[in-house]
This record gives structure tokens, sequence and C-alpha cells, in this order.
């Protein structure tokens, strides 16, 4: 049965309000909407800039084991981001606020952005509109600070850019696929950088700006695998994010010995517990984990997540919600343990 948008988004209120109040009784103190209005985690931040359109898809993005039907979506005209509607959607979580909790608000990294329109399938439709990827990653600078402007003065201190472009540069698979040389991917490691740290730029000193960095997360499966290494003299050392997400839950993402590389006083959020499998990891062998990665990054610099969300897509991942709630607690209880708070 269709249902109108205003149907929909009195829904999504009802839900986000819900969900929300399952976070404070968790014990966050960082409340989020859930995604709830979103179709994928990336796309619809997309969606809301002039200058893009998109369709339903034929074929998909090839993860391991089954194609993530998600919208095609490439530049028409110029970019802009004026009246983008994550600022409306960051508004509802930030009333939502109280003495104990802050609202994050999650958007795709700039970096993004710019790999979404240099695809293959779109690199000649973006060229009709700029001729380079150094007006290509200009315009995409100064829309998302035109978004950040906006989630500003509505209050936003706490914003996170989740980044999948950095890990498929690490695997030599998901390369050959796009038809991207090493030279490609060099070239490609400083466009990341250069568009990510013209956005942050000159940012208030207030607002927190951090990156989640993934391989992939649909329906359970993955995009890319490798560790850290190709790329971690310029994410870690050279990107202006004040901390890091970093997903750890298999041997996909390889050892920690690339965060030698993380630089100043960045912290490190270690994603050792998965969203994608409903099983309960050993605290134990955890806290392990958490003591190997201190060779690299002390301790008080160091805090424990899932390595990604249990929703990136709208199909979500294969558990249950009490089964990603167990993953939430189960967190908690190990920070607590080993951070004492």
């Amino acid at each position: 049965q269709a249902i109108s948008a205003d149907e929909l988004k009195a829904v999504e209120d009802d839900c986000i309000r819900e969900l929300v109040a399952k976070q404070k009784a968790a014990g966050y103190h960082v409340i989020t909407d859930g995604e709830f209005r979103r179709a994928t985690w990336h796309l619809d931040f997309m969606w809301g800039f002039q200058g893009i359109a998109h369709e339903k898809t034929d074929k998909g993005v090839c993860f391991h084991g089954e194609p993530a039907l998600i919208d095609d979506t490439w530049l028409t005209g110029p970019l802009s981001a004026e009246n983008h509607p994550f600022v409306e959607h960051f508004k509802f979580v930030h009333a939502l606020e109280d003495e104990n909790t802050v609202a994050k608000q999650t958007i795709p990294a700039p970096a993004q952005f710019f790999q979404q329109m240099i695809l293959p399938d779109n690199i000649e439709r973006t060229r009709k509109v700029y001729a380079t990827d150094e007006a290509l990653i200009e315009a995409i600078a100064a829309g998302y600070r035109t978004v950040i402007r906006d989630l500003y003065a509505a209050g936003c201190r706490n914003l996170q850019f989740d980044d999948c472009t950095w890990t498929r540069l690490c695997d030599a698979s998901v390369r050959e696929r796009l038809g991207w040389s090493d030279e490609d991917a060099l070239r490609l490691q400083q466009e990341n950088l250069d568009v990510i740290n013209a956005v942050i730029a000159d940012q208030p000193d207030d607002l927190v700006i951090n990156t989640h960095v993934c391989r992939g997360n649909f329906h359970s499966t993955w995009l890319s695998s490798g560790g850290y290494a190709p790329v971690a003299a310029k994410l870690f050392g050279e990107e202006n994010v004040d901390a890091y997400y970093l997903e750890f839950d298999d041997d996909r993402s390889g050892d920690f010995a690339p965060l030698a590389e993380v630089s100043g006083d960045k912290k490190v959020v270690l994603g050792l517990i998965t969203s994608k499998k409903p099983d309960l990891e050993d605290p134990d062998t955890i806290k392990a984990r958490i003591q190997e990665a201190t060779q690299y990054i002390p301790l008080d610099r160091l805090c424990l997540s899932t390595q990604c969300g249990f929703a990136s897509t709208q199909e979500g991942n294969k558990l249950t919600e009490d089964q990603q709630w167990a993953k939430i607690a189960l967190v908690q209880s190990i920070a607590k343990d080993v951070w004492g708070e």
C-alpha cells in the first residue's frame, strides 16, 4: 500500500524518537537518527545537491556474494547545495538532545562524492560539466562547505564523514574492476585528501569532524579487502580529521601496524565488534586486541565500536534488532572494563 510523503515522515519521526530513547537508555552520550530517512548511507546525501540525478539501477554495485541494487547516481549540471534536506533532518535529532547527549550528523565523505562522479559509468557525463578533476573537487568542496555551514548554524557540533573510497584503493581486484591502475590509485589518494581537507579547512574550532573508513556493508556482505598500509601515510598522516572509526572485525582488515602513521593527537576507534553477524565476540579476545593496538596508539586515544552500522542501506544486515542491541551492550561492557567509563 502506497503512502504519502507526509505519512512516511510521520512514521520516520516516530521511529527516530523511539531509537533515540533506546540510545539514551543504553547510556550513549551521542545520539543519531539511525539514518532512518535514507535509502542508502551515501546516495541520499548526493541527491540533496542541485546538479545530481538518479534512477533505479539495472545492475547495481558488485558486493561479495550479491549485487547492491542502489540507484545509479550521476552529475547533470553545476553542483550547489542550498537548502540541503539533511539540515532539517539534523534539526529533528538536535531537538531530542538533553543534558547528557549531543546529536551527531553522518554524511558521506567528500571523497565518496568525488569518486562517485568519476566512476567508469559516470565519467563521460561528469566531464561535460567539469573538464578536470580539480574543477570537480572545487565544486564538491564548495557544496559541502555550504551544507556544513547550515548544519553548524542549526547546532551541529559533531559531524562524521563515512568513506569507502580509501579501502577501494587497497584492493587490487576492485581497482581492476574499475579500470584504475596503480598510478591512478596514487593520484586518487591525493585527490581524496585534497577534497576532504578543502572541506575541513578553517571550520569552527568547536566542530568535531571524524571519519569512518569502511570496506562496504550491504546485507552482511562486503565490497573490498586489504589492510590500510597502501593508504596509511595519506589517510592517517595527512587527513585533517579529529578521529578515525576503523574496520578491524576480521582478517580482511589487516593488522594494526598502519596505525603507526596516525599523526598528532588524533583518536582511533577500533571497530572490533562486527555488525555483519549476530554471534557475540569473546570479551577477553577483544580486550587482547585493544592491548595489541596500544603498540601504535596509546590507550587514552583508543576507543571501541562496531566496525560499521547495522544497516548501511534499507535492506539492513542479517541480524535481528535484539541482536543489534546485544552487540551495542557488548561494546559498552568491554569499554567500561578497559577504560573505566
